[in-house]
């Protein structure tokens, strides 16, 4: 669907006029939406987790580890596949509340892909740098939206999301190096074509939604605060949107209709998009793995 038909629907959640920023900008931030009890259920699960990521000692299927994780002082980076590790995240991702939102600016038939609980921890050591999304997992559209809510309050020192405005509608750029290595990220010459200056940070309250779009330039600065930023990302798109390959983390509900009824065509934008590696065989971790080059993210 273009934004022109997802438009013509009434809203569900999102206010009309937040629809058309999320159109115009690539990306949009809403406050008050989630209720105080799926918070809190989501922060729940998030501390199970946590803890008994205290008995794990190397990356698997479940976490990805930070390099001074300890049973002491568990530092995983990300929870992977989250919404498999456990039923509370499940049933926020699939809710109708979070449908509803993803119909606002998707369409009313809205796909599941991926989920995934990213961390920031104190001392500065999770750096995002700038990439978009869509280059790791192609599409036959750009559709495709991350929802993504703070798990706590997000000031300017625990390195919130930061958005290049209209980003969405400009270059897709290559995330892979010149021997087809996946780097994850924009590289320091094509960043040159990026306007950085316009950065917007995407700072909010605990329980903040952020919606950012497959294309758009985004990246996050090191934490700096003395707690750490849990963020759980779930991934949707429109149900004629179909991926082009194996996705890096495939989830037990990936492909799943949580809203409307299954597309009977493709939708086929014609801008192009990189085919990146084959995760099936090559394997993927995290975006923190694959910007330190770290083996097991390498193509």
């Amino acid at each position: 669907m273009t934004p022109e038909d997802i438009l013509s629907h009434p809203a569900n959640v999102l206010s009309q006029t937040q629809r058309e920023f999320y159109f115009a900008h690539g990306y949009l931030k809403a406050e008050g939406v989630v209720p105080p009890e799926m918070l809190a259920a989501l922060r729940r699960a998030t501390a199970e987790l946590l803890e008994e990521s205290r008995g794990v000692r190397a990356s698997n299927a479940r976490y990805d580890l930070g390099p001074d994780h300890s049973a002491a002082a568990p530092r995983p980076r990300r929870i992977r596949a989250a919404v498999d590790q456990h039923p509370a995240y499940w049933a926020f991702a699939a809710s109708r509340l979070i449908a509803d939102v993803v119909a606002d600016v998707v369409g009313p038939d809205v796909k599941f892909h991926s989920s995934k609980v990213n961390f920031k921890w104190p001392g500065g050591a999770e750096e995002v740098k700038w990439h978009q999304d869509i280059p790791a997992w192609p599409h036959t559209n750009y559709s495709p939206v991350t929802i993504g809510i703070y798990l706590e309050d997000v000031s300017a020192a625990e390195g919130p999301l930061a958005m290049i405005p209209g980003s969405h509608e400009g270059e897709l750029f290559d995330h892979q190096d010149a021997a087809g290595n996946w780097t994850g990220y924009i590289s320091p010459e094509d960043l040159k074509r990026v306007p950085l200056e316009t950065a917007d940070e995407m700072d909010g309250p605990a329980g903040t939604l952020v919606l950012l779009n497959c294309r758009t330039v985004h990246g996050s600065r090191p934490a700096m605060a003395d707690r750490p930023r849990p963020m759980m990302l779930n991934v949707y798109s429109s149900a004629d949107a179909f991926m082009l390959g194996a996705p890096p983390t495939p989830t037990s509900h990936t492909g799943e209709i949580i809203r409307g009824k299954p597309a009977r065509w493709s939708h086929n934008d014609p801008r192009p998009c990189r085919i990146p590696p084959d995760w099936s065989k090559v394997g993927y971790v995290s975006i923190y793995a694959a910007q330190k080059r770290e083996q097991a993210a390498q193509a």
